[in-house]
């Protein structure tokens, strides 16, 4: 494979900017051209509803400083969104009445908030959280508000809920399931959430759905429930996942997954010749646990974007990082590595969950450790990170109480 004279990456978010940086550092020194449709430069998520939403900083964090593009010879198109891909043509179509021929071509288009589909799903006054303007509408919407509805317990339902009680609103989260969290982290860690919440003073009402968002075309009054009951709300924020961004693969005829993703294979490429995807996007396939996983993190965004620069250069590595993820609510922080099948692995437990303080393990039937979670417990990432990787086979006492950097 010839090095590639041309390169276009759609999408400009941290997968997007991860790949041009990569491509630089490794001395390509061809055309690199970047477009997405924020208006602003390439910016981590994260923060949004962290630092930003609860008023801590009024900027994300920035992938790169303003020059940098320029600096490195990278082409930023912020405020264009790309419209079409002809891949026989090896062409790209924006909504600018730009054509941009390709050698390689990355997707990296990210996610975008799952609408409520309810009666009064499309009033003004219903909030998304997903860039950075999302986040500042929000925080000042909080700021005002006395009552808010948080429609979703996922992370970022509960992250934002924390961040509406920072700024004094009254705050009901609307969750279908039976605990927030339960799909990723089970049942009994699932649990120290509800329990979280509720100390800070967060109404629950779980294992209900939204029937309806009341109000007219001055905004929103509230929600009524499925069973009936209405509750009154300044603002409502839809929290209800994300779906990706696959309009261009699916149009240009890439095979799709079944949860909708683009399908990789392990070195990030699509089922056409020279289009790899990345990020949120992409359902890759991990040769650890030998199937495609999609993960919408910040870390998977940072990493498939490193790892696909020398791919699009002529390699094909497969990457193998597993998923990491990290959450800040309240007191409470925690990181989590790996994937846990909760139908499958069973949960050990270091520490004290009553107490926040603790480590959880969740343990496959042949005894490796697949996943662990450190809430508020800041000295064992090296080793916890070691055992998920190292597929460790380990006893539950000694999760419990052995030193866990002789266990990796």
């Amino acid at each position: 494979m010839s090095e590639p004279r041309k390169i276009v990456i759609i999408g400009a978010g941290l997968a997007g900017a991860s790949a041009a940086t990569a491509l630089r550092e490794r001395g390509y020194g061809g055309d690199l051209l970047l477009m997405g449709t924020d208006a602003h430069r390439p910016y981590e998520l994260p923060p949004l509803s962290k630092g930003v939403l609860l008023g801590n900083s009024d900027e994300p964090d920035w992938v790169h400083d303003e020059g940098y593009y320029d600096e490195h010879d990278i082409r930023l198109a912020s405020g264009v969104t790309a419209t079409r891909l002809e891949p026989g043509a090896r062409l790209v179509l924006d909504d600018a009445g730009g054509e941009h021929l390709y050698d390689r071509l990355v997707l990296a288009t990210g996610s975008r908030p799952r609408p409520l589909p309810v009666p009064g799903g499309e009033l003004p006054g219903l909030y998304a959280l997903r860039t950075l303007d999302d986040s500042l509408r929000l925080r000042s919407a909080f700021a005002d508000a006395e009552r808010v509805v948080v429609v979703g317990a996922g992370w970022i339902g509960t992250e934002a809920a924390a961040a509406a009680r920072h700024h004094g609103a009254e705050v009901t989260v609307v969750s279908p399931g039976r605990l927030p969290l339960a799909s990723v982290l089970g049942d009994e860690v699932a649990g120290v959430f509800r329990d979280l919440h509720q100390e800070n003073g967060v109404h629950w009402r779980l294992g209900e759905r939204v029937a309806e968002v009341t109000g007219d075309s001055g905004g929103v009054r509230g929600v009524r429930l499925s069973g009936g009951d209405e509750l009154a709300a300044d603002v409502v924020l839809v929290a209800v996942g994300a779906a990706p961004r696959v309009e261009l693969a699916h149009a240009a005829g890439l095979e799709l997954s079944d949860d909708g993703g683009v399908c990789v294979d392990a070195g990030l490429r699509t089922s056409a010749p020279d289009i790899y995807a990345i990020g949120d996007i992409a359902a890759h396939f991990h040769p650890r646990y030998d199937h495609r996983i999609r993960v919408e993190h910040w870390a998977t965004a940072r990493g498939h974007g490193a790892h696909v620069a020398p791919n699009l250069l002529g390699e094909n590595e497969p990457y193998l990082a597993l998923p990491y993820f990290f959450t800040d609510q309240y007191d409470l922080g925690c990181e989590y590595r790996g994937s846990a099948d909760l139908d499958r692995d069973r949960l050990v437990v270091r520490g004290d969950l009553a107490a926040r303080d603790f480590t959880a393990f969740w343990v496959t039937p042949g005894g490796e450790v697949g996943a662990a979670m450190n809430v508020n417990q800041w000295d064992d990432g090296d080793a916890l990170q070691a055992l998920v990787d190292g597929h460790a086979v380990v006893t539950d006492e000694q999760l419990r109480s052995g030193n866990l950097a002789d266990l990796g």
